[in-house]
């Protein structure tokens, strides 16, 4: 009895620690290998605590073992945007001006009924109140709402409209192009690269630089850039 609970205390000790490891967004909104990392360390874990004839060791290990692979996975993420395409994946766009993009929905083999759903979950009932909406890489919907049912005070107070529609997308992320946003925009690298060096930067320079469909744009460069 006393060595099950040790065993219990110590396994539920080193999953905490591996927890504070992996860091806040492991408790929040799962990616993929995020996800397969808590099943994985879940399963161990009870190995550890249902089979007291087992080395405590033999489920420590491997534990440690996925917070290192895990971690070594958010560090290549971070450095390179295009291993977190391949790992992660890119949000996609599902939801223009009301209008569903239907590929978008088979590509991701979303159905409607799940989409509506979602929406619901926003509050949203009406797809005409829909500007804007994304699936993210977590598989969540972000969503913004149009200008007149964003909230009732700005018909009511008869508020001027914004010049755009859409909300703000990257088009640079850490000095790389995102190919998808800027076609979405109807714009070039060349005009991006051109924005850069209006602010005094190159590409390489520009942590990020967001773009509306008013080719509204607010760039951010990298700290220690001179």
């Amino acid at each position: 009895m006393w060595i099950l609970l040790l065993r219990t205390v110590i396994t539920y000790g080193v999953i905490m620690f591996t927890m504070r490891l992996m860091g806040k967004k492991q408790l929040g909104q799962l990616q993929p290998s995020e996800l397969v990392s808590t099943i994985l360390i879940s399963n161990l874990a009870s190995i550890s605590i249902e089979s007291p004839e087992l080395p405590i060791t033999g489920s420590i290990v491997p534990v440690l073992c996925i917070v290192a692979l895990e971690i070594l996975i958010s560090a290549l993420s971070f450095r390179s945007p295009r291993a977190a395409g391949w790992i992660s994946g890119h949000p996609r766009v599902i939801i223009r001006r009301g209008k569903i993009d239907q590929q978008t929905l088979r590509d991701l083999r979303f159905s409607v009924d799940d989409l509506m759903e979602a929406l619901r979950g926003k509050d949203i009932f009406e797809l005409s109140e829909v500007a804007f909406a994304m699936i993210e890489t977590n598989g969540t919907i972000s969503v913004c709402r149009t200008f007149e049912s964003s909230t009732p005070s700005n018909r009511a107070f008869g508020f001027d409209r914004p010049q755009a529609s859409q909300p703000s997308l990257p088009i640079i992320t850490d000095g790389s192009y995102v190919s998808v946003n800027l076609k979405a925009f109807g714009v070039t690298q060349e005009w991006a690269k051109g924005v850069c060096a209006a602010h005094g930067y190159t590409v390489a320079q520009t942590l990020l630089l967001l773009c509306n469909d008013a080719h509204e744009t607010l760039l951010i460069p990298k700290e220690n850039v001179s």
